[in-house]
């Protein structure tokens, strides 16, 4: 079978979520490889192969922790010259997709981003996309070099294939470019309880009709009761309900969840291309003619400090 590339995404040798999807997708198209860039390797291999990969190609070389993306640049150019494989994967993100941009201009191969779903097709991967705003769906292929594909988060669910994979160590001649900006100190991100919104199973996000910082009280009680990232919409954080960083949207954060919950939030075409991809999308405003209605899959018309605390309970209720 085909090789398939897949940038593995990792902190410390902890693999995230996003690589464990795309191992998933890249068994649908050959056999997967992982790419694992920087220290701690060892700690990865096992999670690696529970879901597919066949092979590790390990570059633990200083530049890929001291530069920027230009390293990991020339290790998948490099590699894919080598092994000449039938597609390479990455997590779609900003590094990602800066990465995936670069790769296929060097090899002279055509590119696609923020794919929601890859399947084999009789001439190559083949993928689909939201465009123009979540207004349209798109089938495509590339049609000359090696598929480059960034897939967005929660594009598939992570499935399990153990395997054995074979580790190889490579040797990667970094050009100059890789040595142009050098990193001279990293902040951890300070991270919460709830998981990450870009890779959350469940959304629940707030809007206007949240009325208020302090009643983000409940959406998040929501969130907490489903074990759910929280959202907002772009109203709702310029008012300075919540944080910035939590805005879901078209110039905000694109979540692609198998559950969106939104309340309060009337569906403007800005929000909407941020969360349009996701699963199963449920709306709770008043509102009855709220366009947010027009792409949920189910909707209530009704206040949402009645409709949220039952909704809580309800789930207590069942839980215990």
């Amino acid at each position: 079978m085909a090789e398939i590339l897949v940038l593995v995404d990792h902190v410390d040798g902890a693999v995230r979520k996003p690589t464990l999807e795309l191992l998933t997708l890249a068994r649908r198209l050959g056999e997967p490889s992982a790419v694992f860039l920087g220290p701690g390797a060892d700690s990865a291999t096992e999670v690696l192969g529970r879901y597919g990969a066949r092979k590790v190609y390990v570059v633990d070389a200083p530049e890929v922790d001291e530069y920027l993306v230009t390293p990991a640049v020339d290790t998948l150019t490099q590699l894919a010259e080598r092994t000449g494989p039938a597609a390479i994967l990455l997590p779609s993100g900003p590094d990602g997709k800066e990465i995936a941009a670069r790769v296929a201009l060097r090899l002279g191969s055509g590119l696609i981003t923020d794919a929601v779903d890859v399947t084999a097709g009789p001439d190559g991967p083949v993928t689909e996309q939201s465009a123009f705003a979540a207004t349209y769906q798109v089938t495509a292929h590339v049609t000359q070099g090696v598929p480059v594909i960034t897939v967005k988060p929660n594009a598939a669910a992570p499935e399990t294939a153990p395997a054995e994979p074979v580790v190889e160590k490579q040797d990667i001649t970094f050009g100059p470019a890789s040595h142009a900006v050098r990193v001279l100190s990293r902040t951890p991100r300070e991270r919460g309880d709830r998981p990450e919104l870009t890779e959350a199973d469940i959304v629940v996000s707030g809007g206007r009709g949240v009325n208020g910082a302090e009643n983000f009280a409940l959406i998040e009680r929501v969130a907490d009761a489903l074990g759910a990232a929280v959202g907002a919409s772009r109203a709702a954080v310029d008012a300075g309900w919540y944080p910035h960083s939590h805005q879901v949207g078209q110039t905000g954060t694109q979540v692609s969840p198998q559950l969106y919950l939104a309340a309060g939030i009337s569906g403007a075409i800005q929000h909407r291309a941020g969360m349009q991809t996701s699963k199963t999308i449920v709306a709770v405003n008043k509102d009855a003619d709220a366009p947010i209605f027009e792409l949920a899959d189910h909707g209530v018309v009704g206040d949402l400090f009645a409709v949220l605390p039952q909704l809580v309970d309800e789930i207590e209720r069942r839980r215990s």
